[in-house]
């Protein structure tokens, strides 16, 4: 099955290069913001809705010609489709990039523009840079998104077409209930533990923020801008590399686990958790960001399409917690600090998440066999 698949790489370009991706990055925000900015102006005036080019722009801004004509071809693709989301998904509609936020732009592989040899890849209007291969990729390159963490790391994202192989059948199926105390229970009594990578951090984490506010209110009172405070500036990559270690941390641990689970089961069932509403519990919000459970799902989807495993997502009301999985009957509703029960009606003695896990999996199968 040929699908596209991604393979993110550190990069370490000169300063003559920082210098160019810094161009790069700043004409590809400028393309957005301006487009977005005259789409928003005519629709106001004419309602209706004005389609434009980045070639349209390029004599009224001539610096635009100094930089990769494919990145800025990339952004009109990337406001289009930002577009049509907010119009048919439902998704917020397209915001203006700032100079301080995460910095990319995309560029296409044409005729070899974009290739990796000895080392080093090729960029268009950039030339071979210094990359940190640690691992191998497969297939034919379509694209190459390179960016720039706020902590002034480069990477790039090389988007291949590449053939991938259905993992062998494991004859096993099984129920997740996801949690806060453990992070994934399965069905088969395995638990993955929460690790709270953003607590664990939370203490040094509130003490460089806190040196950040200062430097920035000391900053305010001198008259300086924020850009032009070099402790200020200092001091925000420093907690920049903090934010930037925990979802490190974090993505890694729901690769591993996701992986796992994809290379164990066939069929994978779980509830259709809506983390965007529960995370309007502000008692749980904190805890519920740390946990990442939207992107462990997001993960498992896609792996269980690359890899030919089956996803099944149950109703986020299915009462799993209340019902007994050895006689099947609905034992009441129970508060979030009783871990373990008994069954009223047969006497079985359950562990809380692994009972839910094992109802998971059964309500999930009857799904897959109506």
């Amino acid at each position: 099955m040929t699908k596209h698949k991604a393979y993110k790489f550190r990069l370490y370009p000169t300063a003559e290069q920082k210098h160019l991706f810094s161009k790069t990055f700043g004409c590809s925000r400028f393309i957005w913001n301006r487009m977005l900015n005259d789409k928003q102006e005519h629709y106001q005036k004419t309602k209706e809705n004005l389609m434009t080019t980045p070639a349209q722009y390029k004599n009224e801004f001539p610096w635009l010609k100094e930089v990769d004509s494919l990145a800025l071809a990339n952004v009109q693709l990337q406001l289009q489709k930002a577009y049509k989301s907010f119009f048919q998904s439902g998704f917020g509609f397209p915001k203006f990039k700032k100079k301080f936020d995460k910095q990319s732009y995309t560029t296409n592989n044409q005729k070899g523009s974009v290739r990796i040899e000895d080392g080093k890849i090729k960029l268009p209007k950039i030339g071979w840079v210094k990359i940190k291969m640690h691992r191998q990729f497969i297939g034919f390159i379509k694209s190459a998104t390179i960016s720039m963490t706020p902590t002034g790391n480069y990477h790039v994202s090389i988007l291949c077409e590449t053939e991938i192989l259905a993992l062998p059948k494991s004859n096993s199926k099984v129920g997740i209930d996801l949690g806060i105390t453990d992070f994934a229970i399965l069905s088969t009594g395995e638990k993955f533990e929460n690790n709270r990578f953003l607590s664990k951090l939370s203490k040094k984490l509130a003490k460089e923020q806190k040196k950040l506010s200062k430097r920035a209110l000391i900053a305010k009172k001198e008259g300086r801008k924020l850009s032009e405070s070099k402790n200020y500036q200092k001091q925000r990559i420093q907690v920049a590399k903090i934010h930037e270690q925990i979802a490190n941390r974090r993505n890694d641990y729901l690769n591993k686990v996701s992986t796992k689970i994809i290379k164990n089961h066939d069929v994978i069932c779980l509830e259709d958790l809506s983390s965007k509403n529960m995370m309007k519990n502000h008692k749980l919000a904190k805890a519920l960001g740390d946990v990442s459970w939207s992107a462990f799902v997001s993960k498992l989807q896609y792996k269980a399409d690359w890899y030919g495993r089956t996803l099944v997502k149950i109703d986020k009301w299915f009462p799993s917690s209340q019902i007994c999985s050895d006689c099947g009957f609905q034992d009441g509703k129970k508060d979030l600090d009783v871990r373990e029960w008994q069954c009223s009606h047969c006497g079985t003695f359950h562990d809380r998440d692994i009972n839910a896990a094992i109802n998971i999996k059964l309500e999930g199968l009857a799904i897959l066999a109506k």
